[in-house]
């Protein structure tokens, strides 16, 4: 009993904490998302909500010196 307890509890934190950063990320719309495919979106890109994967930039031209490339039209 007690070890189902602990893996609740576990897994409830775990989840707490991944909802957590991502509302921080979707509040802080000015972060600049790289994709795992080297595509910086800025909040204005389509595929900007569905990125998930993603390494953060302050501002685009950090993102596109960085390697990635901007999102083709």
């Amino acid at each position: 009993m007690k070890k189902i307890i602990l893996i609740f509890l576990v897994l409830f934190f775990t989840q707490n904490f991944a909802l957590a950063a991502d509302t921080q990320i979707k509040k802080d719309s000015n972060v600049i998302k790289k994709s795992s495919s080297g595509i910086c979106h800025d909040n204005k890109s389509k595929s900007y909500e569905k990125t998930k994967k993603f390494k953060s930039f302050k501002t685009m031209k950090e993102c596109l010196d960085s390697g990635g490339r901007l999102p083709k039209k």
